[in-house]
């Protein structure tokens, strides 16, 4: 407010000096232990594919806002990003041609054609590897295991772990652990996942809430079903997707209650699918599904100001209520009118 003006914008009304592209570039920081790691474990071909697809997603934004005559905002690092997410969620066979595609739906349909950053329902990366996945799943499902040993996996982990072909010890936990085996570029190394998610969470980037609980119900439902907990939680993308996809800023729900009942969710779907369904892995499809929800979630949790607590509807009593004097910006509290 300036003199007796008023200038409005939309919540939340407190900022802390932080911007878009600052957000962007911590959370990039955050995701170089997972590419340097999967260039390691599987080598060039890993490289070429995190190059291609973040080449492939700042271009496609900025050529779709050069086209719709929007301001191009490239700049702010969120299509550096999604590129780098989409291309840590795939294998590193993946044709580079099908990584450009996914780019493009990512960027142009799951975020262009719905407004942009902040107004996209589904998460960008998600939703480019979901194309991929449906579209091409031999692909999607290759994937090498070390370029030291030479050797191709047909089948993922999560694959032989359903048809019981994997029996776990405790060298094999260690081994997924650390993330020297077949997966995609970035989810292999639980360890440096967790240290992703300490850094994220104690500096305030993302919030423990949806990670936590859908983490907690995936463990809790494979518990209670006979299911090993550990293997649940070492292998797939389940902590990738707890670290950064279900608290992305745009796609998750706004209050604490909802990112709570979000990653439940979350979790429940993924133990279902991979426990009764025909895929392997659901992480990706419970986090899309939930996408869906994160609108009504945000109306069911939001609070609201003026009112009693716990549904009544009543106004606050008068003497109650802060006044604000728009001439002289003097608060005067607890005054009756």
């Amino acid at each position: 407010m300036s003199g007796n003006k008023i200038f409005l914008s939309s919540s939340p009304h407190f900022t802390e000096g932080l911007s878009t592209q600052k957000i962007m570039f911590v959370v990039i920081l955050a995701m170089l232990p997972e590419c340097i790691a999967g260039v390691i474990f599987f080598g060039l071909a890993a490289l070429v594919r995190i190059l291609v697809s973040v080449a492939s997603c700042v271009a496609f934004e900025a050529l779709f806002q050069k086209i719709t005559k929007q301001k191009i905002r490239v700049s702010n690092l969120s299509a550096v990003v999604s590129g780098i997410l989409l291309a840590l969620v795939i294998p590193s066979t993946t044709p580079v041609w099908m990584v450009i595609l996914g780019a493009l739906v990512a960027m142009v349909i799951a975020k262009g054609l719905f407004g942009g950053i902040g107004s996209n329902v589904f998460n960008p990366a998600l939703t480019g590897r979901a194309f991929m996945f449906i579209s091409f799943p031999a692909a999607l499902g290759a994937c090498w295991y070390n370029p030291a040993t030479d050797a191709v996996s047909g089948a993922t982990i999560l694959s032989q772990i359903k048809n019981g072909a994997v029996t776990p010890d405790s060298e094999l936990y260690m081994q997924y652990f650390l993330g020297n085996r077949a997966g995609c570029i970035g989810e292999t190394s639980i360890l440096l996942i967790l240290i992703s998610f300490a850094f994220l969470a104690l500096i305030h980037v993302i919030d423990w809430r949806a990670p936590l609980a859908m983490v907690a119900t995936t463990a809790a439902l494979t518990f209670v079903t006979g299911g090993d907990v550990l293997l649940a939680l070492l292998t797939g993308g389940l902590l990738f997707g707890a670290t950064f996809m279900v608290t992305d800023y745009a796609t998750a729900p706004l209050t604490g209650y909802g990112r709570l009942v979000f990653g439940f969710g979350c979790g429940l779907i993924t133990f279902l699918i991979r426990k009764y369904g025909g895929y392997p892995e659901g992480v990706m499809f419970s986090i899309l599904i939930m996408n869906c929800f994160t609108p009504f979630l945000n109306n069911l949790t939001r609070r609201m100001y003026g009112y009693g607590k716990k549904g009544n509807r009543r106004p606050a009593p008068a003497n109650k209520v802060q006044e604000f004097d728009v001439s002289n910006s003097v608060e005067r509290k607890g005054e009756s009118k």
